[in-house]
């Protein structure tokens, strides 16, 4: 299939309401199918790793993207507290709320394959399928890298960042977009041959975010684990993971993939934490034929 060009129908902009009265911005576009796909970010994302399938996508479903509390276009907590994992799985079943509460798939990148799945246990009503891509089902600072050496070191940098957060706040951003590239390239995190344009939004994005609402957010996702939840995942599911990826090394999309039972695992040869970035057209096929044969979404005629 050749790549299409950007779609000319702009996304529709709104907010939903978190629990606690927290804005969320989603974006959405109708398509021509009634079961929405519901795209959720890894931490510290706004949404740079759709970049591709929202498009790609869009002549099959209909698509919502929405950012976490304090992330992108979304309002700070309004309540500080309220940044536990199962915060933003009510935070995501308050934006399938927002769009008329249809039929979904949940897709879930990095963090947000553990959102997925506690949204699927908080309300598996409506789910129709769970596409989980380069994640874990939970504790994902122990697996950091293969080693819990992040897990070990949170708490004493989060004490560190308590104490001066004027500094930390100072030093957060000073390592340019580009050299944060570079270095992520060289040390095999990302894969050279990727766009920087594709990954530069990202690391602008990093900057803006509030340290230690980030920190905790990130202890949060290290401490939770939805691995009990795997076996009674009863819809349809894909597993797409990286097997050069760092982040969540292969190993543990391989378990999450063989724990559930009506789930496929697609393993990208050379692929790191951003797959869906590195090998658009590999992702898109696969997660097309998902939908298509497993979900039971309509054909499109250019097929």
């Amino acid at each position: 299939m050749t790549t299409r060009p950007p779609s000319s129908r702009p996304p529709y902009a709104t907010f939903a309401v978190g629990p606690d009265g927290t804005r969320l911005f989603v974006r959405s576009r109708k398509g021509p199918s009634d079961t929405w796909l519901v795209l959720t970010d890894g931490i510290a994302c706004d949404g740079f790793i759709w970049k591709y399938l929202w498009d790609d996508l869009e002549n099959v479903a209909s698509v919502a993207h929405w950012n976490y509390r304090g992330h992108g276009r979304s309002g700070l907590p309004a309540d500080p507290a309220r940044i536990e994992l199962v915060d933003h799985a009510r935070d995501l079943d308050a934006v399938r709320e927002s769009i008329g509460d249809p039929p979904v798939v949940l897709v879930g990148h990095s963090m947000g394959c553990q959102v997925s799945l506690e949204a699927y246990r908080l309300r598996p009503e409506k789910v129709r399928g769970i596409v989980l891509i380069c994640g874990a089902p939970g504790r994902i600072t122990y697996t950091f890298k293969g080693t819990d050496v992040l897990a070990q070191l949170l708490p004493r940098l989060i004490d560190r960042v308590d104490a001066h957060p004027e500094i930390v706040r100072a030093l957060w951003g000073r390592v340019p977009a580009d050299v944060a590239l570079r270095l992520a390239m060289m040390t095999g995190d990302i894969d050279r041959s990727i766009r920087p344009d594709d990954v530069m939004p990202y690391l602008e994005h990093m900057v803006d975010i509030d340290v230690p609402m980030f920190l905790r957010m990130l202890r949060s996702a290290g401490e939770h684990s939805a691995v009990d939840l795997l076996p009674h995942v009863d819809v349809p599911a894909l597993v797409i993971g990286g097997d050069r990826d760092t982040f969540t090394p292969a190993r543990y999309a391989e378990e999450m993939a063989k724990a559930m039972p009506h789930c496929e695992l697609l393993m990208v040869p050379g692929g790191t934490h951003i797959v869906p970035l590195e090998r658009r057209e590999l992702v898109r096929e696969r997660l097309l034929r998902f939908l298509l044969e497993r979900v039971g979404f309509d054909r499109p005629p250019c097929a």
